[in-house]
This record gives C-alpha cells, sequence and structure tokens, in this order.
C-alpha cells in the first residue's frame, strides 16, 4: 500500500521542475505533452501512453489502464466546446494517475466532478481538481497577475487567457486567494446549479446548499432575469439579499458574466469581513467546526 500523496505538494513539484526547464513565463501548460512526458520518464514500467479527445457519452474525461497495468489512457469529451475546460480535464485525470493510479483501474468523470468539485462526496475527485488547479494555476503565479488590483471578470479574464482555462476555473482559483469572503454562484433560470464559496465565507454560514435544495436567486439579484434591462455587471446592495443571517447593515457586491460556452452565469460575490458569530451559551462546548473536519479528514466539503 502507497503512502497517500497530496495533490498541491505532487502539482507544486511538477512546477517547480517546469519553471527550471521552461522558465517563469510558460503559461499555458500543455498538460497533455506533459503527462505523457512526465509519465514516460517517471514511471517507465506504467506511463500514460495515450491522451486523445473523443465524443464520450455521459462523462467528461476518463483515465483507464490496461489489464496488465503497463499503459494508461486518458481520455477528454472532444464534444466540450471550452478548450479551457478540455486542459482541464486532462490535468485533472492526470491528477488521479498521479495520485490515484495505485487505488483502481478506472475513473470515469462526470460533468460534477470536474472543475467545480460539485461532487466532494468522493474526496479524490476534488483532489484531482486541486492537483489540476495547482498545476494550471500556480498560486505564485496567479497573485502576481492579481494582487494590487481591484477584482473584476475582466481581470479574471486575463488570467482565463493566461492559463488557458475556463473563467470559471479562473473565478474558482481567485476565491482561494480573496482577501476576504467571496462566494462564486452560477445560474440558469434564475436558479442556481452550483455554489462555492472560500473558507472565511464558509465559516461565516455564507454559503448555499445546492445539492440538497433548488434555490431561486433572489429577485433583487443583479443575474435574475427579472433585473435583465439593468446593464451594469456590478453592484453593491445589502447582503441579506442573498444571505438572511447576515446584519442589516452588511454590505455585499456582486459582480456577473455570462460564461458563454457553459451557458450559464456567473455571479460572484463579495462580503467584508463577518460582524459577528452565532450566538453559544457560555456553558456549552464548543463546536467543532464543519469545514476543519472534512479537511482533517482529507475532503474538502461542498461550500454550498
Amino acid at each position: 500500500m502507497t503512502d497517500a500523496k497530496k495533490p498541491m505538494a505532487e502539482a507544486n513539484r511538477i512546477s517547480s521542475m517546469l519553471n527550471t526547464v521552461l522558465g517563469a513565463d510558460r503559461f499555458p501548460v500543455k498538460v497533455d505533452e506533459l503527462a505523457l512526458e512526465y509519465s514516460r520518464r517517471c514511471f517507465a514500467d506504467s506511463p500514460i501512453d495515450t491522451v486523445r479527445g473523443e465524443d464520450l457519452d455521459g462523462f467528461d474525461g476518463l483515465l483507464k489502464a490496461n489489464k496488465a497495468r503497463s499503459k494508461w489512457l486518458v481520455l477528454y469529451n472532444s464534444a466540450t466546446p471550452s478548450e479551457g475546460r478540455k486542459r482541464f480535464t486532462i490535468a485533472h485525470e492526470f491528477g488521479h494517475y498521479i495520485l490515484h493510479r495505485h487505488q483502481q483501474d478506472l475513473f470515469e468523470c462526470g460533468d460534477d466532478d470536474i472543475e467545480t468539485g460539485d461532487n466532494n462526496e468522493r474526496d479524490i475527485e476534488a483532489e484531482a481538481d486541486l492537483f489540476a488547479s495547482t498545476l494550471l494555476m500556480p498560486l505564485d503565479d496567479f497573485r502576481r497577475q492579481v494582487d494590487g488590483q481591484p477584482i473584476s471578470f475582466d481581470l479574471l479574464g486575463h488570467c482565463a487567457d493566461r492559463y488557458g482555462v475556463s473563467l470559471t476555473a479562473a473565478a474558482l482559483r481567485w476565491t482561494e486567494i480573496a482577501p476576504k469572503r467571496a462566494s462564486l454562484v452560477a445560474r440558469r433560470d434564475d436558479h442556481m446549479l452550483w455554489a462555492k464559496s472560500n473558507k472565511a465565507a464558509f465559516r461565516s454560514g455564507a454559503y448555499f446548499a445546492t445539492r440538497k435544495n433548488t434555490i431561486e436567486l433572489p429577485h433583487d439579484a443583479l443575474a435574475h432575469s427579472y433585473n435583465a434591462f439593468d446593464i451594469a455587471d456590478t453592484r453593491t446592495g445589502r447582503a441579506q439579499s442573498w444571505f438572511a443571517r447576515e446584519p442589516a447593515s452588511m454590505p455585499i457586491t456582486e459582480m456577473t458574466r455570462v460564461a458563454g460556452q457553459y451557458d450559464y452565469t456567473l455571479t460572484l460575490l463579495l462580503l467584508p469581513e463577518a460582524e459577528w458569530q452565532g450566538a453559544r451559551h457560555d456553558d456549552e462546548e464548543p463546536e467543532e467546526d464543519t469545514y476543519d473536519r472534512f479537511i482533517r479528514n482529507g475532503q474538502y466539503p461542498v461550500r454550498k
């Protein structure tokens, strides 16, 4: 039984090698070529032999070993319109190869498993996503692109172009380093498809349970069809419109942008630091933070 590998550590190790060989200004990562070459050099007895696109039915990516486990195949859905999505899918399957190939011979990854990490009941999918985002968008370089600049979808679009990923992937990456609370929401037909909050927002209760509930956008949300004639793409309003437990005085900034290739709209929600914590009686034992419990168990909670 091999020791479990850490997604960020493995991706950062490969990134350091790429920096040494290619220099820091080496983006976007040619992840298909990387997967082939790296596996052949480092795991010659069982390398990735083929990376190719096919019209896959029902899932976005696949990693499969042959019967002898002497070769591995990576497939991605060639019907996917987004080249950034394809690159992320290949990186996701490469992550399974690096991290999980000793656990099973076949990985079939659907829409909920890749990029948004929405299917976090299987922590290996979250780990493959973390590997992919770290490999394609190393945080040191990502910070250099955004530090000192006000966040906007135009800035995130620059990051998406630099790393050859989708706007969604770049926005999710930014929420990980956001200086305050942030949540990214994808909506279609005025309902949330999925939502991800960063650690600060999650801990304060600013998240959406999209896996358990069908959630309509607030009627006064900038992205709601009720406001279709509002030409603005950024607006500041009351946080209670989105999160009922927030103080009445708490502001929230909404930014919205259509993710055309995915046929949904992204809304980035930005909140100041939380001004309050949930009430607790003095004689109560403090409850273990849900986020910390998931992380300790090697899982990444669905920040809904």
